[in-house]
């Protein structure tokens, strides 16, 4: 095997995982819209890591058992501070994967990855036409 043989595999993998994400996110994203229990969640916490510019927002909420349960977004809301109030949509028998329930973070992360699957089949489909 060549290394464009393997650089075209590797960017068809990576594509079809992105294409897997993306397809796994909607259907999780349907399933909250049409099963998932509503709540009103608050900014309680920043985490910052070393070597990342901005941070990533830790959202608390209440669920029906009164319980309360604590999640990072999937995709990092930015402008998120602490103190705001989001709505946020969990599934009962899974609450630790929450999502904020804004159209700009429901569709957020799905497009970036469908964007990225079709970036990186986009470029295994050139490779291969210009072998």
């Amino acid at each position: 095997m060549t290394g464009e043989t393997i650089g075209i595999g590797l960017a068809i993998l990576v594509g079809l995982v992105s294409l897997w994400a993306s397809a796994r996110e909607a259907r999780l994203q349907m399933r909250l819209s049409r099963y998932g229990l509503h709540a009103e969640g608050v900014v309680v916490d920043q985490e910052h890591r070393p070597g990342v510019d901005g941070s990533t927002p830790v959202i608390e909420f209440t669920d029906r058992q009164g319980r309360p349960v604590r999640f990072r977004p999937a995709a990092t809301a930015t402008g998120l501070a602490l103190g705001t109030h989001v709505p946020v949509a969990y599934l009962p028998e899974r609450p630790e994967n929450s999502r904020v329930f804004t159209q700009k973070y429901r569709l957020h992360r799905i497009v970036g990855l469908a964007f990225g699957a079709m970036l990186w089949l986009g470029v295994a489909a050139g490779c291969l036409l210009t072998r």
